[in-house]
């Protein structure tokens, strides 16, 4: 079920130019907590349009949250050129700027999937404006999650048992090393794009934040 919302589109201000976002406010929208979340890789199509970043997100406007969703530098409509993570973590940065300005007074729940979870998660660990991590389809067989070890936030874990990019070994590695609290859900049968499971994604996601 899709909640009814608002969508406006606009652009943030980046540290390489303007990015293209989504704003996106269910009906009755929280004031106390606000969503981010953060796409796949753009060099191999990753946009803020990507299913499991849109499932991801109305999951948590199920729980009431107002999301952002904005696309890196250099993907759609966002200026700027592609940086193998490092301007890109600036680029989340300047997006937590939109919502600490928008609203002052609201926790961040920042989520991202597979490219968007390894750079976002970083951030979100060092950033004091972020409050819980949502890590979906971590690219855990090529990346390293070792900052993970020292974020003391809580966060949560989806992960395909037939991902590709992130085996079960791999993802219980990261996991295993990572600080609490902590949760990891693995979907049975799905693939890195959840692909005929995305709303065991968003059920797995609203198991873990409940109503209320």
């Amino acid at each position: 079920m899709t909640p009814k919302r608002k969508v406006k589109s606009l652009f943030l201000k980046g540290p390489a130019g303007k990015l293209e976002a989504l704003w996106e406010q269910p009906a009755g929208a929280r004031t106390d907590a606000v969503g981010l979340v953060c796409h796949p890789h753009p060099l191999y199509g990753g946009t803020f349009h990507n299913k499991v970043v849109h499932h991801t997100s109305l999951a948590l406007q199920e729980r009431g949250l107002p999301v952002l969703r904005f696309n890196f530098r250099g993907a759609g409509k966002s200026q700027g050129k592609h940086d193998h993570g490092r301007g890109e973590a600036d680029d989340v940065r300047a997006a937590l700027d939109w919502l600490t300005n928008d609203r002052p007074a609201a926790g961040i729940v920042l989520a991202g999937f597979s490219f968007g979870a390894w750079v976002g998660l970083r951030v979100g660990c060092q950033d004091k404006r972020v409050r819980a991590l949502i890590g979906v389809g971590l690219p855990a067989d090529s990346s390293d999650f070792a900052y993970l070890a020292e974020c003391a936030k809580p966060k949560l874990f989806v992960q395909g048992t037939r991902d590709l990019y992130g085996s079960r070994q791999s993802v219980g590695r990261v996991v295993k090393a990572a600080a609490g609290p902590k949760e990891l859900i693995w979907v049975e049968d799905a693939d890195h794009f959840f692909t005929g499971h995305l709303v065991a994604l968003r059920r797995a996601i609203l198991d873990h934040f409940p109503a209320g």
